[in-house]
């Protein structure tokens, strides 16, 4: 039987380490490498194409959603494991309308991690400690998005995550850069740069900038500090 081929991304070194010696005991699974940034996380993916990338949710620069969804975007057969800290049914829809194969949280036990890697590398999906088939995973986000909010139930976009270009904008807003500010460090109009806020504060599901970059925050989708941000910053007159 052929090893199921795997990288690990989280820079957290210590919980990183804890998963590669989990995976580097099981016969059935080879580790083909690790990254400790989004980045180059996403590029060892393209690199290696493992069958299975297990990627934290909270990274420096690219996050793990943003992983996921380059990931179906470029069309690379690599299952993305999310793996979060923080948890809860809306961060679950965006993991999986992004791509993911499945979400855990990081308390999960080992023997637990090494089943899911197990089941997605089958084809199949895990979320909430239950095991989906492509057809079970469509009819729970259906259901879920129905029940969380009635008025969405013909919205999907309303649980879509987030573009790149709304990632980014959402980083700067983070950052406490208004939308003029936005609109010159991307080099889009005014405009466009309010029509994204609007988006994203729709999508997330919030009122304001601030509730934005709390959410945010919370979900480790950004971080405050980012080495390209603070370079920029460095260089701006």
């Amino acid at each position: 039987m052929d090893k199921i081929s795997v990288v690990v991304i989280d820079d957290h070194p210590l919980f990183r380490q804890g998963v590669l010696d989990t995976f580097t005991i099981e016969p059935d699974i080879e580790i083909l490498g690790q990254a400790d940034d989004g980045d180059d996380g996403f590029q060892l993916i393209i690199d290696c194409l493992p069958q299975v990338a297990v990627v934290d949710v909270n990274l420096p620069g690219m996050n793990g959603l943003q992983i996921a969804r380059r990931v179906i975007e470029r069309k690379l057969a690599t299952r993305v494991v999310l793996l979060t800290a923080y948890d809860d049914s809306h961060q679950q829809l965006h993991a999986l309308q992004a791509g993911a194969a499945a979400y855990c949280t990081k308390d999960i036990r080992p023997e637990e991690l090494v089943d899911v890697i197990k089941i997605v590398a089958q084809g199949q999906f895990f979320l909430g400690g239950q095991k989906m088939t492509l057809p079970m995973m469509k009819h729970w986000l259906t259901e879920r998005i129905a029940s969380m909010d009635q008025e969405n139930v013909n919205n999907v976009e309303a649980y879509t995550p987030l573009s790149p270009r709304e990632m980014e904008v959402l980083t700067y807003v983070t950052r406490g850069f208004s939308n003029k500010e936005i609109a010159g460090r991307l080099g889009i109009s005014h405009q466009t740069v309010k029509n994204h806020v609007t988006a994203i504060l729709r999508k997330i599901g919030v009122d304001d900038r601030t509730q934005a970059t709390i959410y945010a925050l919370q979900h480790g989708w950004v971080r405050l500090f980012s080495h390209e941000m603070e370079s920029e910053e460095l260089n701006s007159p």
